[in-house]
């Protein structure tokens, strides 16, 4: 039996319907459950679900044999996994961003706040550029408004909430979407069974794809 763990939310629950429609159903699952794991026996699947920022904690460490995880927190912790398939899901971007009126002042650090800490750094260390980094977890918009950084490094999927808070993208540090990820010793022992869990789901999502370009 090969254990997958999903991340809670909408996200997870998407990603399990594509995985059942690739035969990886369980037959008692239902969003309106609360139990956290499921299994079945027939389709040879056991299901956790875990907060998105776990999942790929929970396959590292071999709790679960793969997951699915964005690739924004694949680049903050840099779990040691295989990182295995694009499911071209959750698709957003890595952004930095600042008051509409911002002016950067390259004569000293820039005040960065962010939950990607890691990121956040690399970035501006690539870019031969001191930043002092501040920490937060939650309410990124809010420390440029108050004076707390001059910019922010955040996801940005719409736009809409940095816009209603008088902020905009000033450069996308990278491209983000949800990737199939396995444990490295699950993939010696099961191998065989994970691969055709990949191949289910790379016909399910180049399918998609297609039609998606078929659309435009």
């Amino acid at each position: 039996m090969i254990s997958i763990a999903l991340p809670k939310g909408r996200l997870g629950e998407k990603v399990y319907r594509l995985l059942a429609e690739s035969g990886y159903a369980c037959s008692d699952y239902t969003p309106e459950n609360r139990k956290l794991v499921f299994s079945d026996e027939k389709s040879g699947v056991r299901y956790f679900w875990v907060k998105p920022a776990d999942v790929a904690k929970y396959v590292e460490l071999g709790a679960a044999d793969a997951g699915v995880a964005g690739k924004d927190i694949l680049t903050e912790y840099a779990p040691d996994v295989y990182e295995m398939l694009d499911l071209n899901m959750g698709k957003c971007r890595m952004c930095v961003a600042a008051k509409n009126d911002y002016r950067e002042d390259t004569f000293r650090p820039v005040k960065v706040a962010t939950k990607f800490v890691n990121t956040a750094r690399a970035y501006y260390a690539a870019k031969g550029r001191d930043a002092e980094i501040i920490k937060l977890h939650g309410s990124i918009e809010l420390a440029p408004l108050l004076g707390l950084s001059d910019v922010i490094v955040d996801i940005v999927e719409t736009g809409t909430t940095l816009k209603e808070n008088d902020l905009k993208v000033f450069e996308t540090i990278s491209e983000i979407s949800t990737r199939f990820i396995v444990n490295k010793a699950s993939y010696r022992f099961k191998g065989g069974e994970i691969d055709a869990v990949l191949e289910k789901l790379k016909e399910k999502t180049e399918c998609s794809d297609r039609k998606d370009t078929a659309k435009r």
